[in-house]
């Protein structure tokens, strides 16, 4: 499976935007792009938490495997997580809104919040190569931090979006990772901390 790598894995990746593309091309329903709109936001910030999860899980579980391999293969989550919010995206806007309802639109709380995670996100996937890690050094890691307040945005978005009834599973989905940097802060507290004199 090595020798397939990374393709494998991208293979896994694309399985949820198949079976997304599966049912928006054979739904009887009014609105075919609700086959796309919903799941892809879903899985966006699916792929993002596991991102974000990747580092907690190996300080919490040191001698783990799995969250290794996560630490190892973050980025691509966190491209996938960007590609399924171009899909996202492109569904909204093929709905067919003029320029101006669109723009109206995205001054709202609901969308505003959307397109805010979307936006952070360009330049964290864009940088995301290793010729960009090599060309960045410490600056890809201060811009790769944004990815936290795109993960505030995404759940406000993901919360307000149908005018708050999705509150309670978006805050339910994002308490595990929630807690997970809580603990990676607690973590990077105690080891900045000078250790005491005998």
């Amino acid at each position: 499976m090595t020798r397939f790598y990374p393709y494998w894995l991208w293979l896994v990746l694309s399985l949820p935007a198949a079976a997304m593309f599966h049912d928006y091309a054979t739904t009887t329903a009014q609105r075919p792009l609700r086959a796309l709109l919903g799941p892809s936001g879903e899985w966006a910030t699916y792929f993002l938490l596991i991102a974000l999860a990747a580092t907690p899980l190996m300080l919490m579980l040191p001698g783990w495997r799995g969250p290794r391999w996560l630490v190892r293969n973050r980025r691509y989550f966190g491209v996938a997580a960007f590609l399924y919010g171009v899909i996202h995206l492109g569904a909204y806007l093929a709905r067919g809104s003029d320029v101006s309802t669109l723009l109206a639109q995205a001054l709202q709380f609901d969308l505003a919040t959307g397109w805010g995670a979307f936006l952070i996100m360009v330049p964290l996937a864009a940088t995301s190569m290793d010729l960009a890690v090599r060309r960045m050094g410490k600056n890809w890691k201060t811009l790769q931090r944004w990815v936290y307040p795109a993960a505030v945005l995404t759940l406000l978005h993901w919360a307000s979006v149908e005018d708050w009834r999705n509150a309670g599973l978006a805050i339910a989905v994002f308490l595990p990772i929630a807690a997970l940097t809580a603990y990676r802060a607690w973590w990077n507290l105690l080891r900045a901390r000078p250790p005491r004199a005998a």
